[in-house]
């Protein structure tokens, strides 16, 4: 199955400070889901200043839990960096 993710950035003024601090350890992890397959594409969401306010996956996955142990288990939400994070079933066209 596969996912688009939005995950919005909480707003306080240590948000961005927060997503810093946990962002070695997040890209990290995207590398290896990457390699193991279940990570598509991934990127920033920017404000209009082109600061980092939330991010977007397309993520695959042969479950709705396994999934959602992912998320659990990102650096992003354990550190309080996301604060909404919106999960879509998607159809991706496949272009192989």
């Amino acid at each position: 199955m596969d996912f688009l993710i939005t995950a919005l950035d909480y707003t306080d003024e240590n948000a961005l400070e927060r997503r810093m601090q946990a962002r070695t350890e997040h890209l990290a992890k995207a590398t290896e889901l990457y390699k193991s397959g279940n990570l598509i594409a991934a990127g920033a969401i920017l404000s209009d200043e082109g600061k980092m306010i939330g991010s977007t996956l397309y993520l695959r996955f042969d479950s709705e839990e396994e999934l959602k142990e992912c998320l659990d288990n990102d650096p992003y939400t354990k550190g309080k960096v996301w604060e909404k994070v919106e999960t879509q079933k998607i159809k991706l066209v496949p272009f192989e």
